[in-house]
């Protein structure tokens, strides 16, 4: 005896099944994926043939996906995910309704809140917004060895740098001594050692943002 066939339900909005720590199954809300990328493309102010221009596809394929006509293959998802500039979790994770962030903050030039160490100036900016995931910040390279650091500068998150004036030479725990000028910058994680030097006459000076999450 066969067990007996489970309902076809191809048109039913998507349902994210969610298994809780528990072993508890729970089903999210349905989510209408057609919707959800038309808002996206929206956002962005982009036409269908911007859209599916960005990723890839032919304009008659979005179309569909938008007007629920067609449920998209996981490569077609992966080429929206880029076209749109976000994950392909996102696409299944519309932002909560009402949910509106407008927090800003102005730092204006030698505003900055100074905190200087043996080997750096810094200069810290957007002082004045509390609980930020990211801490920026412009520094002067003082040091022009690595015989003045107390050892590797390491700590949780991850960094970007981008030199603004001078020469450095940046030097991390895991890649060879990496020289930049203005204009260059580098992203990596800070829970890696690194340390950057000044290598021009002059004290150079770099931004420096670090995540807090």
């Amino acid at each position: 005896m066969h067990p007996a066939k489970p309902e076809d339900d191809s048109d039913q909005p998507a349902i994210l099944r969610i298994a809780r720590g528990s072993g508890e199954e729970h089903f999210g809300e349905p989510l209408d994926l057609g919707q959800r990328v038309r808002d996206l493309r929206k956002a962005r102010n982009w036409t269908l043939e911007q859209a599916a221009s960005q990723a890839g596809l032919a304009r008659s394929t979005l179309s569909k996906i938008e007007n629920g006509q067609m449920s998209p293959t996981y490569d077609a998802l992966k080429k929206l995910a880029v076209g749109l500039e976000i994950s392909v979790p996102q696409l299944f994770t519309p932002p909560k309704r009402g949910q509106v962030n407008g927090r800003m903050v102005n730092t204006r030039a030698g505003e900055g809140t100074a905190l200087a160490t043996a080997t750096y100036e810094h200069d810290l900016l957007a002082e004045g917004l509390t609980r930020k995931n990211m801490l920026p910040y412009r520094a002067r390279i003082r040091a022009r060895s690595m015989d003045e650091f107390d050892g590797w500068v390491r700590h949780d998150g991850e960094e970007f740098l981008y030199v603004l004036t001078g020469v450095i030479r940046l030097y991390t725990e895991f890649y060879e001594p990496l020289e930049m000028r203005r204009g260059d910058s580098a992203y990596y994680d800070a829970a890696m050692g690194h340390n950057v030097v000044s290598v021009s006459v002059e004290d150079a000076t770099i931004l420096w943002v670090t995540s807090l999450v």
